[in-house]
């Protein structure tokens, strides 16, 4: 009886794997529950975590409670029947951001499992067959509870995971010690990895300089840069700066040591996180704050926030601007659909000197802005200036031109916040023909969101001719919004799944047709 009892046992370990897949996966895109971000993602989809076909299954298996050989079957078919189900959904499903099957998340399922066995592996010592039912019972809670497991292992992994990091974190201070390099700081609420990879097409006109790849914005993301990317050759590292939080750019700065940092704009980004308007504030400053004296800021002059800081170091200070007085500053601008012109003023010259970029946006402007007066403290000439700056590329999902068929998609995917959100309907709004918005809105701006998301509809509906919302309840406020500016309804289409959009695009084609694609939600978001 033993035998057929670990025998049985197989169909529930398969989906045991299925299902901490997606946990981990969960788990993974909530930044492996830093701040308790996985804990709140569970509280908040909790009928999705709870109210599951295995809770059916579970109730029914109680049913049996009191038959040996007939809850063994039920056992085997229930569990069969749920790795059948899971296994197509999880096929079915086309992942925004799919699992990454990390050192980390493979160490993760090895404790998992150990989890899993230590009371499998008890019962199997002290098998008794009276105690059958009981045993599957305690199994089948234990697998209907594993999003608590996966954090319960997550925990375990934490010190083993801080040791392996601390490893690394020494051999990258070591390496960077090693190489007489500049580095630059870049962080602020927007535009950090546009900023980035705009300051690295032009630093390269001249020099060999290394931006941190995608989003590597976080300590784990740095080390990584310098382990794996850094090499002798490299003259600059810019090193894009994220947080959530107070004393995170402090901590990143500790690690890379920048000479140089960029502010980009400040706004309401991780306001729920950081707390206040203030925080933010002064959680961006952290990277200015943490330049040595010789060392050099990029603020931008036309932020608010960034002019009534008082500054605590006395690090130089380069203001760019374009609406104020500034030490680069833009004019005699000219946006089209096909790209941006502008003049350059620096302080102290009174020659006026073009430049052109394919970028789209007045906020583009600012972060070519930024990189024109690094590369000019780094001794570039304005020529090599000017053939950086038209040779910038445009950035991944950021305002990038792309076709899908016959239709002009402007994906500005990546992330959205209430400066870019309007600047991407600006853009919209410069294309011609059949103009139509697709987005989920905007998250992480805290008690402010609803209202953000509302401005965001009013704005829309000037704009739009269409309008796709991704989310029915996520989008409310911004359907509200729509129907108090007595936008037509039958112009505005609600979806659970922005996979559902592009058909829908395709029966809303036009002659000449321009799809604003503005946000994209991480899976955890997804509306089942």
């Amino acid at each position: 009886m033993l035998v057929k009892f670990v025998i049985s046992l197989l169909p529930f370990l398969i989906y045991l794997f299925f299902k901490s897949k997606h946990s981990v996966h969960m788990l993974q895109q909530n930044w492996y529950n830093d701040g308790n971000r996985y804990i709140k993602w569970i509280w908040k989809n909790k009928k999705h975590v709870f109210l599951s076909l295995e809770l059916l299954c579970f109730v029914f298996l109680l049913g049996f409670f009191i038959s040996d050989i007939l809850i063994m079957v039920i056992f085997i078919a229930l569990y069969t029947i749920l790795s059948l189900v899971l296994l197509h959904k999880q096929e079915k499903e086309q992942n925004k951001l799919p699992l990454k099957f990390t050192k980390r998340v493979k160490r993760l399922f090895v404790t998992i499992y150990l989890i899993y066995l230590i009371p499998i592996v008890f019962i199997i010592i002290n098998y008794n067959v009276e105690m059958l039912p009981i045993y599957y019972v305690i199994i089948g809670l234990l697998s209907y509870l594993n999003y608590y497991m996966v954090w319960l292992a997550n925990g375990i992994n934490i010190p083993l995971e801080k040791s392996i990091n601390a490893s690394f974190k020494r051999k990258a201070i070591r390496k960077l010690k090693a190489l007489n390099l500049k580095v630059i700081g870049i962080t602020g609420s927007y535009g950090k990895t546009s900023s980035k990879n705009i300051l690295s097409d032009i630093l390269n006109m001249k020099y060999n300089a290394l931006p941190t790849p995608k989003n590597f914005n976080t300590p784990l993301g740095l080390i990584m840069t310098i382990n794996n990317y850094l090499d002798k050759f490299n003259d600059i590292l810019i090193a894009e700066m994220g947080a959530f939080k107070m004393g995170e750019i402090k901590e990143l700065c500790d690690l890379v040591h920048p000479q140089y940092g960029i502010l980009t704009k400040i706004g309401t980004a991780h306001l729920e996180s950081f707390g206040s308007q203030e925080n933010i504030q002064k959680g961006k400053f952290e990277l200015i704050e943490s330049l040595p004296e010789d060392g050099i800021g990029i603020l931008n002059a036309d932020d608010p926030l960034q002019k009534s800081y008082q500054l605590k170091n006395q690090c130089k200070i380069v203001w760019i601007g374009i609406e104020q007085k500034a030490d680069v500053r833009a004019t005699n601008i000219h946006l089209t659909h096909e790209g941006t012109t502008f003049d350059v003023e620096f302080k102290g010259d009174k020659t006026k000197y073009p430049f052109t970029t394919k970028l789209l946006g007045q906020a583009n402007i600012y972060n070519i802005l930024a990189g024109i007066a690094l590369g000019k403290e780094f001794g570039m000439t304005v020529a090599q200036l000017q053939a950086g700056v038209k040779k910038v590329k445009p950035v991944e999902h950021r305002l990038e031109m792309k076709k899908m068929g016959n239709i002009n998609i402007i994906d500005d995917a990546y992330n959205s916040n209430p400066v870019g959100s309007k600047m991407a309907l600006d853009v919209l709004n410069l294309m011609p023909g059949k103009k139509i918005v697709v987005t989920p809105g905007m998250i992480e701006m805290g008690k402010m969101q609803d209202e953000i998301n509302y401005t965001f509809g009013e704005q829309m509906a000037k704009v739009a001719d269409a309008i796709i919302l991704v989310g029915k309840k996520q989008t409310e406020p911004i359907y509200n919004a729509l129907v108090a500016k007595k936008y037509k309804k039958s112009n505005i289409y609600v979806l659970n799944d922005v996979k559902e959009a592009f058909p829908l695009m395709q029966k809303l084609y036009e002659k000449e047709t321009f799809v604003l694609l503005e946000n994209d939600l991480p899976d955890i978001f997804n509306e089942k």
